[in-house]
């Protein structure tokens, strides 16, 4: 029988030496009787998003490249004022991007012909009051920005949500290490060594990019609901049964 989450060793062992992992790296004393059980098991707890990260900006275009820069820069002023007319913290606020393209036409066995300036720039905003975020949102469209992408949501500090992640992570090992022991008409005598193997901080990927124009913009207000999000952590753990 294959095994992918434990390895059951029931033969008799000679003494082994902790894995780098562990927490100490002095050999453990095994008793010949002995039997060593691997468990890897992952944690799992659910928080609610406290940090929303959204990038917001404003594409122009012109015929010469100077007055789409010109017009982008000028655009993009107000959509910064808006930002800190919110209560945006200096902080929460960096440029993303600033970009600048020609704009071709193309002709039936012609060469392509520039035709004008694309200007973008772009900020990435962190909200830190999640309900109040699409409102924002609403005030930065009607100052002109026309470009929306996100929000991405995450915690703000999961340690302690890190920290119950591990906790149920070593439960669920010591409750595999019992089923495997009982199978085998063993029992767990004692946990010979732990290692984290990995983590998951809860930050949910970014979705699809949003455009939106303020010419469009209606009464209705944009919502940003943070729902929930899954913080992990897996361990190894090296178990002796008897």
């Amino acid at each position: 029988m294959r095994y992918t989450i434990a390895t059951l060793a029931l033969a008799a062992l000679i003494p082994v030496a902790l894995p780098a992992a562990a927490q100490s790296t002095a050999a453990v004393p095994i008793l010949p009787e002995a039997t060593v059980l691997d468990v890897v098991a992952t944690g799992e707890v659910s928080r609610v998003p406290d940090v929303a990260t959204v990038r917001a900006g404003v594409v122009t275009q012109s015929p010469t490249a100077a007055a789409a820069l010109a017009d982008n820069a000028s655009r993009m002023e107000r959509v910064v004022a808006a930002l800190r007319a919110a209560g945006v913290a200096p902080r929460d606020i960096m440029t993303a991007n600033v970009g600048l393209s020609p704009q071709y036409r193309y002709g039936e066995n012609q060469p392509p012909v520039i035709t004008g300036y694309q200007a973008s720039n772009t900020v990435s905003v962190k909200f830190r009051d999640v309900a109040k975020s699409g409102a924002v949102l609403d005030a930065l469209v009607k100052a002109g920005a026309n470009q929306i992408d996100g929000p991405q949501m995450a915690i703000d500090k999961p340690e302690a949500a890190l920290d119950a992640a591990r906790v149920e992570a070593v439960k669920r090992a010591r409750a595999r290490a019992a089923l495997y022991a009982e199978a085998a008409g063993l029992r767990v005598d004692r946990i010979v060594a732990i290692g984290e193997a990995g983590e998951d901080r809860g930050n949910n990927p970014r979705p699809p990019v949003l455009y939106a124009r303020a010419e469009m913009a209606s009464d209705a207000q944009t919502q940003v609901l943070p729902g929930e999000t899954n913080v992990s952590a897996t361990v190894t753990v090296r178990f002796l049964l008897k």
